[in-house]
């Protein structure tokens, strides 16, 4: 039988922003964490004989997108090693609401500040190492320079901003400290874990895929565009939270809240902004970019002018 769908892309495409969209959002649906190590691997067993037999599942097409998706939930895309479940972009939702939630809801004492990002960036650290490239393994020193640096940064930030900000405007404003830290963390925590990138270069391609070598200057706008996207996840939920929270806390029954009762009212209201962040996020830039030669490192520029003098633009994979 021959292969009618063609799995190796996206199955909206790539091209506009909607497209990007919907296929991010069956990549990060929440309920593929629910499935079993048995489902995993039937749904990998389908994709892999559709691939060498071209024989489609009794569903027919929609059983294999299923397969598909459930397949690249789960499992390393270079490897083929079955992910753990916390760092799966599938858990990017559940995950990521407790951990905002908890941000949130204990964000004024520096024990506070520093259990929170602690927490925080001990979760960064296991969906980076869970996502490393299967061809050239992070370091362990780059993961722990990343994860102290980054826990750092974000600890100072937020005790730093609560100084400056205590007693001066509205409560609220304070209630947005926690995505300051955030932002910062990110900041400082995707350069750190892609610093190979920066030293040695992305690898730029043409259309057909060949390579045409390694560029830093490609790799410094993939995650200048990572770390916007990053940011853009956590925006909605740690922005619009606090400012539904104050409202609610004027309430007579939400006004004599606990701690721990305000946190699952926010753990709640995070998760219903990130289900749709995620995706949104992820689909901010497509993920095959394109760059002028002219913006390449010189002696790149040289090569590949030499090797083909009419061409203008390279590409370069982003990463998420």
């Amino acid at each position: 039988m021959s292969h009618d769908v063609d799995i190796t892309k996206p199955r909206w495409g790539d091209d506009t922003f909607l497209a990007r969209y919907r296929h991010f959002f069956a990549l990060t649906d929440p309920t593929n964490c629910l499935k079993t190590n048995d489902q995993l691997d039937l749904a990998k067993q389908v994709v892999k004989r559709y691939r060498e037999e071209g024989v489609l599942p009794k569903t027919g097409e929609e059983g294999l997108w299923s397969a598909k998706y459930l397949q690249d939930s789960a499992f390393h895309p270079e490897t083929g090693d079955r992910q753990n479940i916390l760092g799966r972009m599938s858990f990017q939702v559940p995950g990521g609401m407790l951990i905002t939630g908890i941000l949130l809801a204990f964000y004024k004492s520096p024990l506070e500040i520093f259990l929170g990002q602690w927490l925080n960036q001990s979760f960064n650290a296991l969906v980076n190492f869970t996502n490393r490239s299967g061809d050239k393994p992070l370091p362990n020193s780059v993961i722990l320079t990343a994860y102290f640096t980054a826990t750092s940064f974000a600890t100072a930030t937020s005790i730093g901003m609560n100084k400056v900000l205590g007693g001066r405007g509205p409560p609220v404003v304070s209630r947005f400290v926690p995505f300051m830290a955030v932002a910062v963390a990110n900041m400082v925590n995707i350069p750190c874990m892609r610093q190979q990138e920066l030293k040695e270069g992305v690898v730029v391609y043409d259309e057909e895929g060949r390579k045409l070598g390694q560029s830093s200057v490609a790799a410094q706008t993939a995650i200048t565009k990572v770390t916007i996207s990053r940011i853009c996840i956590a925006a909605p939920g740690m922005l619009m939270t606090p400012i539904i929270m104050e409202r609610l806390e004027k309430l007579p029954r939400f006004r004599t809240m606990g701690k721990w009762q305000s946190c699952a009212v926010q753990t709640l209201l995070v998760g219903c902004f990130l289900v749709a962040a995620v995706p949104f996020g992820c689909a901010l830039y497509p993920q095959k970019q394109s760059i002028s030669v002219s913006r390449l490192e010189t002696d790149l520029q040289e090569r590949i002018r030499e090797a083909d003098p009419a061409r203008t633009v390279v590409f370069y994979n982003k990463g998420l």
